[in-house]
Order: structure tokens, then sequence, then C-alpha cells
């Protein structure tokens, strides 16, 4: 900080007397110290600017080894206790198939169990009544051999199935299959900042980050459908992709 100059009088002659604390820094630091705070900003933008930073994606397709499929039965009646007691003994019957068919216990999850209440609604009057109820059991099941789910399907709707909720086909190892995902994105990036060094003229540096920015990993699904018929249902379960994504930053020294 610099002190405003004092005017001062000697000998009937006016001059003025340039004064600076001895606690403040006078110009000449003050100059001194801007110039090092810019280089030094300088310096920081310069580090910063020189890093590539590019994006990987690795893909590994493979044939699905086993299905997921959730069947239900729906079952309507005039009271509640008659809709529950013909939903239960068809279940049961379709259990009893899946088990006949080598299907384990441990491979069947119940997925839902619903009472629904069936109303009529009277435009004349205004107003509505129960006219009956509709029970309702869902499960999941894994069936590993994929050439037995048409088979597996057929034996279901004779046994008392009539909903099918969806269908969905997997890998077993499907850890493995992911992390060979994750080294292909991960040698995508490289080749990709190699090349962008090479054309840039500079040399790539150290790794400086790395991390996963995206894994799809989903099943390939089927639509719902309804199982009003029994019949031998063709199926084809094609191949499914899984995939991973990477962002990696790498100095860029001169």
């Amino acid at each position: 900080m610099v002190l405003a100059p004092c005017p001062t009088s000697e000998n009937d002659k006016s001059y003025f007397s340039t004064r600076y604390s001895k606690f403040l820094p006078g110009p000449r630091f003050m100059a001194l110290g801007a110039a090092l705070a810019m280089s030094l900003l300088s310096t920081q933008a310069s580090a910063q600017d020189a890093r590539i930073t590019v994006q990987g994606t690795g893909e590994v397709a493979a044939a699905p080894d086993l299905a997921r499929i959730n069947i239900g039965v729906t079952h309507q009646a005039e009271t509640a206790a008659d809709a529950m007691a013909a939903m239960s003994a068809d279940m049961e019957q379709v259990l009893s198939t899946l088990s006949d068919a080598g299907i384990a216990r441990t491979d069947i999850q119940t997925s839902g169990l619903r009472l629904d209440v069936i109303q009529n609604y009277d435009q004349a009057s205004g107003t509505s009544g129960v006219t009956g109820y509709r029970a309702s059991n869902d499960v999941s099941v894994t069936v590993n051999d994929l050439d037995r789910i048409g088979d597996v399907l057929d034996a279901v709707v004779q046994s008392g199935a009539n909903q099918m909720n969806g269908l969905s086909f997997d890998v077993g190892d499907r850890e493995t299959l992911l992390n060979d995902a994750r080294r292909a994105a991960v040698a995508d990036a490289m080749n990709k900042a190699q090349l962008y060094a090479d054309a840039a003229a500079v040399p790539l540096g150290s790794l400086v980050s790395l991390s996963e920015t995206n894994v799809s990993d989903g099943p390939i699904p089927m639509m719902r459908m309804a199982m009003d018929e029994a019949s031998a249902v063709p199926v084809a379960p094609g191949q499914i992709t899984i995939s991973a994504s990477v962002t990696m930053s790498w100095d860029a020294d001169d």
C-alpha cells in the first residue's frame, strides 16, 4: 500500500515529501509479487492443459446358457375363498410339473401373489358393486437347459398356467464376460490416447486417472403374453452383448 504524498514547507518554499509505512510493502515488492502470482497461475494452467483424456469401450458377445421365465395362474370366482382355492390348486399342479421336468426348487421363486376385487359400475344409479374376486400367483423359473424351454412351457400350460409375464436369456458366468469387456475397454482407450499423442507430436506420459463410466449387461427380454393354448413354443435365444466403458487420462509431457 502506498501513502499519499504529504505537503510540508521550509524557508517559505513548498515541496512534497513521499513517505511509506515500514509495515507495508512498497511498489517494487508489490510488482514482484504480482509477477510471481501470474507466473504461478500460468504454470498451473499449462500443467492442467497438458493432458490427454479419452473414453474407451469394450463389448463381448456370447450365446446365453440359461433362461428366466415368469409364469402365473389366475382364476376368478364369486367369492375370494373360491378364487384362491382354484388358483392354489392349479399352481400346485404347475409346481409339480416343473419338478417332474427337472427344475430344482432353488430355481423356482414366487414373484407375485394378488387377490383383486372385481367391481361393476352402474351408470344409471352411480353405484358400484362387487361381482367377484380374481386371485393370481406368479413364479419366476430359471431353466438351465435352453433346448427344453418350449417343452417346459408346454407342460406348465397343460397343468394350469395361463399367464406368461416375461422371458429373458442370460449367462451363468457373467462376471468373466464383464471382465473381458472391461479389458477391451481399457485397450481401446490406450489405443486412442496413443493415436492422439502421435498426431499431436507429444509423448504419452504417465496414467493420471481411470474410471469406469458405464456397464451394460442386461439380459435379452421377450414380451408378455397370455398362454391360452397348450402348444409347443418355439424359442430363439440369439446372443447377448455385455459392454463396459472407461475414461482415462494421461499426462502429455513435452
